[in-house]
């Protein structure tokens, strides 16, 4: 049942974010496709009661409650950035916007992109840590929280394959092809 409830939240959000950006633009209603975009939490809300009832009820603790976990926290971290992105590009397309911006690419710009895309992440990683660490409280020491705490695990390795994206913009940041040439040439002379 979490799995399906799982699944049908994200098949949700999508719908609501279609919904939402066609009364935006396409209908011309823009408090209306406003509304549509805040129902998302809803269904997050909706997924943590029933994860939670699930396991008051007695259910043990297995991945399936682990990715509702997860999919709450992604939704939190990642959510409002992808509703964003879609809404610059329907802007753009539909209703004569500006063009997107699109990420720098050389730099210390794309060293504090990229930072900025790890907090998204990380953001997402420590809601959904939160909640497993919640879910394991709330089962307690014999409720076996084995798979969540295998959830937990994986969520660090995200955090820190992020954070090490990140710092190799940082550490090593890529000079576009016109600081390459200067450089060439600054070195011959």
């Amino acid at each position: 049942m979490i799995v399906g409830l799982v699944v049908a939240c994200e098949v949700a959000f999508w719908v609501l974010l279609a919904a939402g950006l066609a009364f935006r633009y396409a209908l011309r209603m823009p408090r209306t496709g406003l509304a549509l975009l805040l129902c998302e939490p809803l269904l997050e809300v909706v997924l943590f009661v029933v994860t939670a009832v699930d396991l008051r009820n007695g259910a043990r603790p297995d991945w399936r409650h682990g990715l509702a976990a997860v999919y709450i926290g992604f939704t939190v971290g990642l959510g409002h950035s992808t509703i964003r992105w879609a809404d610059a590009r329907i802007a753009h397309r539909f209703a004569g916007g500006p063009p997107p911006p699109k990420p720098p690419r050389y730099g210390t710009a794309r060293a504090v992109h990229e930072w900025k895309v790890a907090g998204r992440w990380t953001l997402a990683c420590a809601v959904a840590l939160a909640l497993l660490q919640a879910a394991v409280w709330y089962v307690g020491p014999a409720g076996g929280s084995g798979p969540l705490r295998q959830w937990q695990l994986r969520l660090l390795w995200v955090i820190g394959i992020n954070v090490i994206i990140a710092g190799s913009y940082t550490l090593f940041p890529k000079k576009s092809l016109d600081t390459r040439a200067d450089a060439g040439r600054s070195s011959r002379r």
